[in-house]
C-alpha cells in the first residue's frame, strides 16, 4: 500500500514548483520532502519527478497524481459522511479550463457550488485544445476542452458550442481592407493569437482564405482584455467568441469582418469515472450552466474539431 505522506509529498512539489515551497505547504522541512520523495521512488522503482526548472512529473509520476487525488477526494467525502464535526477546512479541486470559458461563464457554473461547499478552486489555464492533456496526467479532476474523445476511465459530457467570429475595428477595417477582407490583405494586416498554442486564428485563415500560419503578421497577447483593447483600438483583428463580443458589435467599436463565416468550437466537460458526489455536483453545475451559456450543438452543423 502507497504511503499517503510520501504522496502527497509528490504533490506538493509538482503544485508548488518547488521543494522549499512544498515543505512550507506540508509544515515539514525541505529535507523531509526529499526523503518521502525518494522512499516513493525507491518503493516504485522508478523516477517520479524530473528535477528540472519546471519540475515535472515523468509518466509513473503522473499516474501516482492521478491516484493520489482521486484517493484524496474520496476520503475526504468519506471523513465528511462519518464525521462532519471534524470538518472544518476545505476541499481542493483542480480543473482544467480553457481562457474563453473561464472569461464568460465558468464562475456563474462554480457560484452554486462555492455557495454550498468549503472548495478551493485550483484552476489550470490553457487552451481549449490542449487542456485534454491536464485530465491525462492527473493535473486535474476534469476539463473542458475540445475533443470529443474520452480518456479511459473519464465519462466525457457534451457542453454546447462557443462560436468565435473573426472582429476587428472600422478603423483597422479602412485602414487594411477597405474594399472588404480578402487573402491580400491578410499578408499585411496583424493579427491577435492569444498564445503558442492559439489555433484559431491560423484555422480561419487557412479555411476561408487559404493563408498559412506563416503568412501573416501576428501580435502574441495573453490576456484576454488587452486582447480585445488591441482590436478595439485597431492594432489587429482576432477571433472572439460571441458570448464576449455582443456588446462590441452592438455599439458599434467592433466589426464582423466575415459575417457568416466563422468558427464553431464545440466545449466538452471530461471528468474522472469517481464514484464520488463531490465529482457528481461539480458535473450538475457544469452541464446546467452550459445549457443557458452555451449554443446548441445543432445550430452548428460544422464543428471544428482539435486537429
Amino acid at each position: 500500500m502507497l504511503d499517503l505522506r510520501q504522496l502527497a509529498a509528490l504533490a506538493a512539489v509538482i503544485e508548488e514548483q518547488s521543494f522549499d515551497k512544498a515543505a512550507q505547504k506540508l509544515h515539514i522541512t525541505q529535507s523531509a520532502v526529499s526523503q518521502r520523495l525518494r522512499q516513493l521512488e525507491d518503493k516504485l522503482g522508478q523516477a517520479l519527478v524530473v528535477r528540472s526548472n519546471p519540475i515535472q512529473a515523468t509518466r509513473a509520476g503522473q499516474q501516482a497524481l492521478k491516484h493520489y487525488r482521486q484517493v484524496s477526494m474520496l476520503e475526504n467525502e468519506l471523513l465528511q459522511e462519518l464525521s462532519p464535526e471534524q470538518q472544518s477546512g476545505f476541499t481542493r479541486v483542480s480543473i482544467g479550463v480553457n481562457a474563453d470559458s473561464l472569461e464568460t461563464w465558468f464562475l456563474d457554473a462554480m457560484e452554486p457550488l462555492l455557495a454550498k461547499q468549503n472548495l478551493l478552486l485550483d484552476l489550470k489555464i490553457d487552451d481549449q485544445d490542449q487542456t485534454h492533456h491536464l485530465l491525462r496526467t492527473g493535473e486535474v479532476l476534469g476539463c473542458i476542452t475540445a475533443s470529443p474523445n474520452a480518456m479511459q476511465g473519464c465519462s466525457c459530457i457534451p457542453l454546447g458550442v462557443m462560436p468565435y467570429h473573426c472582429l476587428a475595428s472600422p478603423g483597422y477595417m479602412q485602414r487594411y481592407f477597405p474594399d472588404g477582407a480578402n487573402s491580400e490583405g491578410f499578408h499585411t494586416a496583424p493579427v491577435a493569437e492569444f498564445n503558442n498554442k492559439d489555433e484559431l486564428q491560423n484555422r480561419y485563415l487557412e479555411k476561408f482564405f487559404s493563408i498559412g500560419p506563416g503568412d501573416y503578421p501576428r501580435h502574441r497577447i495573453p490576456s484576454s482584455e488587452t486582447f480585445f483593447e488591441m482590436i478595439l483600438r485597431g492594432h489587429a483583428c482576432g477571433m472572439v467568441p460571441d458570448q464576449q463580443s455582443r456588446r462590441m458589435l452592438e455599439d458599434g467599436r467592433a466589426l464582423d469582418m466575415t459575417p457568416g463565416l466563422y468558427l464553431a468550437i464545440p466545449l466538452y466537460w471530461h471528468v474522472w469515472n469517481l464514484n464520488s458526489d463531490l465529482a457528481r455536483a461539480l458535473s450538475n453545475c457544469i452541464v446546467d450552466s452550459s445549457l443557458d451559456q452555451l449554443d446548441r450543438f445543432e445550430d452548428h452543423p460544422e464543428l471544428t474539431h482539435p486537429n
